[in-house]
């Protein structure tokens, strides 16, 4: 069983705090389970254009408001407590934030920890050697 408190992730170095965000890595590839879970903490005014193009997300929003705008067919959708996206397309997009947004975040595959965006807007592609339990 794996049991983590924020200040768990933050001591172990979990913490990553970039242009517009900071996650906490929660679970990582490291720890086996086919996918990482963060909570990310979106900025007021945070306008980020990103493209996981190596990974498949699913979002879940906790707090705030903010909006998420399809790159491809340029709808955009109103995110509140309660909504969920998901980018089973690599789909490319704009999160913007209203408010402070709180979202709870899944990656498959799992990421390694300390990814940030890349120029275009995506993780790189990140395998350890070897899990660690």
């Amino acid at each position: 069983m794996i049991v983590r408190t924020l200040e768990d992730v933050k001591a172990s170095g979990g913490e990553v705090i970039s242009e517009g965000w900071v996650s906490y890595r929660y679970l990582l590839e490291k720890d086996g389970m086919g996918f990482s879970f963060h909570e990310t903490i979106i900025e007021k005014g945070a306008e980020l254009k990103m493209w996981y193009k190596n990974h498949l997300e699913a979002v879940f929003c906790v707090a705030g408001s903010g909006t998420i705008t399809d790159l491809k067919t340029k709808q955009t959708w109103e995110i509140k407590p309660g909504t969920m996206y998901a980018l089973n397309e690599n789909d490319r997009h704009i999160l913007k934030g209203n408010t402070e947004m709180k979202m709870l975040c899944v990656f498959n595959p799992p990421v390694t920890g300390q990814e940030t965006h890349d120029e275009s807007g995506s993780y790189p592609l990140v395998k350890t050697v070897e899990l660690q339990k």
